[in-house]
């Protein structure tokens, strides 16, 4: 592709004015003060166009999202047809609407697991945050008060709120925040590359590990656990897939304890693994299912809670008690959002959207090794359908990591912006998220200016 074009900002112009106004996550505040905003001002099916009218393709789907593409004018309608109908109401004091009706029938219609009712929220991190209140509610209701404790994955992320963000497992949403809070606790990431010992297989990995939760609990107590939180694949460790044997131990060691399982698939939903949900993918058989992103293929903000049966009923009974069932969200059910996200669900069915991905993933991952065969710093090329990490080493053989320091991962990240290509660095984890309509000869294009800017990376080590 043409070298990419850059301009000036003007005095006024928007990128200075975002400078001036605007913060951003993620980000270096001070960095972005020098470099300043790169302004993608339209997109097409994978790629985003700048305001220089530069195109890149679009790696990670934005943040894990545009599952159907830009420019989807199906999804525009829907919302369309909806803001002139109806363009707001709520779900409080017995109030509904058809789109909401609509969707959460659809949802229990699809759910991996026989599921009962929908809660509904605009983020995930709202989303897995009012998973945890429900937990909480649960236990109330069954006499059990005291079950406070959540327990999730160290390197996990499930969100920005007070309780998602010490949910999570990365330092970043905790430092400087007063985070996590007490009765949050980590067990180690399932990931056997990184985390396995000379000589140790997959099944000892897993066994290893359970143990250490097994220990954890009873240390804890196990009455006072309320629920465990895990993705199916763990979309921001690095496209960590659990090895053989740890979901399966993980769901026993949990029914043996009567500790509720939440599978958060804010990213794994709607097709990104290759199925519907990634907990069919993963054998999982949670007790509330978290959804958002592909959910309206991020057309409008929406997210959704399953809740099983049993989950439910203890909901119903304690509400009864108590007059009210007191969770509630201004937009929680959004029309529009509903009726945005009823459409993507018929676009993932008609479209055979799910069984592409599904189909994708060979082409993927087959492309990503062809294309970086050559190079000495690829340790491990993973993932589930259109998911997938590449893990940068210094070694193969015997095994090393890079110094972080040398920030071998974001440099890759960058050299692949000024190529054409949008992807994420995990620390030296390479995630790569396209949206599922993405073709052969896409892949083709994604991996090939991945490879060159490995090439220029690993040039300069």
């Amino acid at each position: 592709m043409p070298p990419l074009i850059e301009a000036a900002p003007r005095p006024n112009s928007p990128e200075a004015r975002d400078k001036a106004h605007v913060v951003h996550g993620l980000t270096n505040l001070r960095q972005h003060l020098d470099r300043g905003p790169l302004m993608i001002e339209s997109g097409k099916g994978v790629f985003v166009r700048d305001a220089q009218g530069n195109d890149y393709l679009e790696g990670m789907s934005g943040l894990w999202c545009i599952s159907l593409g830009f420019g989807e004018q199906r999804l525009v309608n829907a919302a369309s047809r909806q803001m002139e109908k109806l363009p707001y109401y709520h779900l409080t004091n017995h109030r509904s609407h058809g789109p909401v009706v609509e969707l959460a029938t659809k949802l229990i219609e699809i759910a991996p697991v026989p599921m009962s009712h929908v809660w509904f929220a605009s983020t995930g991190s709202e989303a897995n945050d009012c998973a945890a209140r429900l937990a909480w509610y649960y236990w109330h209701a069954r006499g059990e008060p005291q079950r406070r404790k959540f327990i999730a994955h160290t390197r996990s992320y499930h969100g920005n709120t007070i309780a998602t963000a010490s949910l999570s497992g990365v330092g970043y949403v905790h430092e400087q925040f007063g985070l996590p809070l007490p009765g949050f606790l980590h067990v180690e990431c399932p990931d056997f590359y990184l985390g396995g010992r000379d000589g140790e297989t997959e099944e000892q990995f897993s066994q290893r590990l359970l143990a250490s939760i097994e220990t954890l609990v009873q240390a804890e107590g196990p009455d006072t656990i309320a629920a465990f939180y895990t993705e199916p694949v763990m979309s921001s460790a690095g496209i960590v897939v659990p090895p053989a044997g740890y979901l399966d131990g993980l769901q026993a060691l949990l029914k043996r304890h009567d500790i509720l399982l939440v599978a958060d698939e804010v990213v794994t939903a709607f097709g990104r693994t290759g199925a519907m949900f990634g907990t069919t993918t993963m054998g999982l058989v949670p007790d509330m299912i978290v959804c958002a992103k592909g959910i309206t293929s991020a057309y409008f903000p929406l997210s959704a809670v399953l809740i099983n049966a049993r989950v439910y009923q203890a909901m119903l009974e304690q509400s009864d008690q108590l007059a009210v069932f007191g969770l509630t969200m201004t937009y929680s059910g959004h029309p529009v959002g509903t009726a945005v996200a009823r459409e993507a669900i018929r676009i993932y069915e008609d479209d055979g959207i799910v069984a592409h991905a599904r189909a994708m993933e060979a082409v993927l991952q087959g492309a990503l090794r062809d294309e970086l065969a050559g190079s000495a710093i690829i340790g491990q090329i993973r993932g589930r359908g259109l998911l997938a990490g590449v893990q940068l080493v210094a070694s193969r053989e015997p095994k090393r990591l890079f110094d972080p320091a040398l920030k071998v991962g974001p440099r890759i990240a960058a050299a692949a912006e000024r190529h054409g290509l949008f992807i994420r660095a995990i620390g030296d984890i390479i995630a790569i998220c396209p949206p599922l309509i993405i073709s052969t000869s896409e892949i083709k294009t994604l991996t090939t200016r991945l490879a060159r800017a490995v090439k220029e990376v690993e040039a300069t080590l």
